[in-house]
């Protein structure tokens, strides 16, 4: 990385940041004009940066550096060939309402795949990626410089208006792309 930085690109692209050198370049990079890609792999947006603070990047630098954490997640989508609505149970009812739906929500029911030769009986056909956006405001950097947790640093940005991976993952539901089952496996409850 320090010689990418000799020959002074514009844009960088770090693969992944797992240690403490790879973060202080990358966060260096970013100080001195550069836009710099990279991931790190946490549970949600707001982990991102404290995991970036417990690799040891001092929280000033994470607060002037950082613009924007993307979190993405897959589902599978339902089979467009066997897609069926069914009506809402029970079982489903309390599916609903650990991700915030109710069954007045979708009164034509869940989407489900029925299963057919094009999806191999699965009833999902494809993924979708859902997203978690948390652009870094002028609060969310005061926070970090005081040391707030990541449960901290997301109530803050939901209060600012960030749609969480599980919102993105209702609204995936109520169009009839994915199932309440996917957002549940690949998404955590949202902070109350």
């Amino acid at each position: 990385m320090r010689s990418f930085l000799r020959q002074d690109p514009d844009v960088m692209m770090v693969g992944e940041i797992r240690d403490l050198e790879t973060a202080e370049v990358a966060i260096r990079a970013a100080l001195t004009g550069h836009l710099v890609f990279s991931t790190v792999h946490t549970n949600d947006a707001a982990s991102t940066i404290t995991r970036m603070i417990d690799q040891g990047v001092e929280p000033y630098l994470v607060a002037s550096s950082i613009v924007l954490v993307i979190a993405q997640r897959l589902v599978r989508t339902v089979c467009k060939h066997c897609k069926e609505f069914r009506p809402i149970g029970e079982e489903e009812a309390s599916k609903l309402r650990q991700i915030g739906l109710s069954a007045a929500d979708l009164p034509q029911g869940i989407a489900y795949g029925a299963g057919c030769d094009e999806c191999f009986h699965s009833g999902y056909a494809g993924r979708t990626a859902i997203y978690e956006f948390l652009p870094i405001s002028e609060g969310l950097r005061s926070s970090v410089m005081d040391g707030a947790t990541a449960s901290q640093i997301k109530r803050e940005a939901i209060q600012g208006g960030m749609i969480t991976l599980r919102e993105d993952g209702r609204q995936k539901i109520l169009t009839g792309l994915t199932t309440p089952d996917e957002v549940m496996r690949v998404t955590q409850m949202d902070i109350d």
